[in-house]
């Protein structure tokens, strides 16, 4: 008789930036486990994404609700009981996740938190989980969201677009207001002055932000670009400059050069963010960061300017 396959449950909530980053980690799962039935709990604004996703068989979403939500938490006992799951990696690790492990996984094997020192990285930390777990990785520090990316070049000739274009993101979530650089608006002029094509895809939030930016403002029929459009117009792209945002990431795990500008929040290196010849300015304050400073930084990086259709 041949034998089951393995029911793996890998759980990443969010955020977006996060849930991109774990692409390399579920492709190590994947490749471990080739075998297995691989289901992704995430949260509800990330299924459609993680649904295309080549490491994972299933996709399960999970609202974190309060714990006062009795009636959420019985459907998502019974998601996991039904699921059958034998095996559990927890790159979430949070206190909301090893509460699941208590509840509901008592006696299946987990993988998640670790004693020790917090790692340098949420990378770092996926290398060192899975090591643990067994699996040599060769993949968690190089994420790769190729499959994210839809061919755009119709679209962006209809917008009228050339290459090179350079790609901006002036946006993030409007709860940290304090991660955006305000002059985004000169860049853009600069670099079109030098003649560079230069595009912002905004969304919902932050499409009269990128109005007031010169260039190329591209939206898709319900206002703003979906994932998989504007991972395409990433992937176009001979460069980009961006906040410490989602996009910013996807830009970076697509292996483009890139720019990532960060004020106080947090540190380019626990981001994980800088890979490849995707780099990062850290200042003390965004304010202070002058577009003379961004464009010494931008300019020898990219191609010469053309006038190459798309």
């Amino acid at each position: 008789m041949a034998r089951a396959a393995e029911k793996i449950l890998v759980i990443k909530l969010g955020a977006f930036g996060d849930v991109v980053q774990a692409d390399g980690a579920l492709r190590d799962i994947r490749a471990f486990h080739h075998d297995a039935e691989i289901t992704l709990l995430t949260t509800p604004p990330f299924r459609k994404l993680m649904s295309r996703c080549p490491h994972v068989d299933h996709v399960l979403t999970d609202s974190r609700a309060p714990f006062w939500k009795a009636g959420e938490w019985i459907r998502l006992g019974r998601i996991f009981r039904g699921g059958q799951f034998t095996r559990v990696y927890d790159l979430q690790k949070q206190d909301r996740t090893e509460l699941y492990r208590k509840l509901f996984f008592r006696n299946v094997s987990w993988s998640g938190r670790q004693p020790g020192p917090r790692p340098p990285s949420a990378l770092e930390g996926f290398l060192s989980q899975l090591e643990s777990a067994g699996i040599a990785p060769q993949h968690c520090l190089m994420p790769d969201v190729s499959w994210m990316a839809d061919d755009m070049s119709e679209f962006l000739q209809q917008e009228g677009v050339r290459k090179p274009y350079v790609v901006l993101i002036p946006g993030c979530s409007a709860r940290h207001p304090h991660k955006r650089w305000p002059y985004y608006g000169q860049l853009a002029a600069a670099l079109i002055e030098r003649g560079y094509e230069v595009v912002t895809a905004p969304g919902p939030d932050e499409i009269e932000l990128a109005r007031r930016i010169p260039g190329h403002t591209l939206l898709g029929p319900n206002g703003f670009l979906n994932w998989f459009e504007l991972a395409g117009v990433l992937k176009g792209a001979c460069y980009v400059v961006g906040n410490d945002t989602g996009p910013s990431h996807v830009a970076s795990c697509l292996g483009k050069p890139g720019l990532a500008l960060f004020g106080a929040h947090t540190s380019a290196a626990r981001t994980g963010i800088c890979r490849g010849a995707f780099h990062a300015i850290e200042v003390p304050d965004l304010a202070g960061l002058t577009v003379e400073t961004v464009l010494a930084a931008v300019m020898p990086k990219l191609p010469p300017a053309q006038e190459n259709s798309v």
